[in-house]
């Protein structure tokens, strides 16, 4: 039971996180490295943005590619 809720809630951060970085295909970086640096860095963005938005009480799921691309 614990390793299909957990399975699912990783399917959808993997979808949501590739889905705001637009990173389905191919990412903009090349080497190995550099590819590392860009998904770390997307993950921190991403913790970064959503404590924002949890301190301002705003939604936490609803606009954050719209909300990243302003800043």
């Amino acid at each position: 039971m614990l390793h299909k809720t957990r399975s699912l809630a990783i399917e959808n951060f993997n979808e949501q996180l590739k889905a705001i970085f637009d990173a389905h295909g191919p990412v903009p970086t090349r080497g190995l490295v550099a590819t590392q640096r860009f998904a770390l860095g997307a993950v921190f963005l991403y913790q970064l943005t959503l404590l924002y938005r949890h301190q301002i009480n705003a939604d936490l799921r609803v606009g954050l590619k719209a909300f990243l691309k302003a800043a």
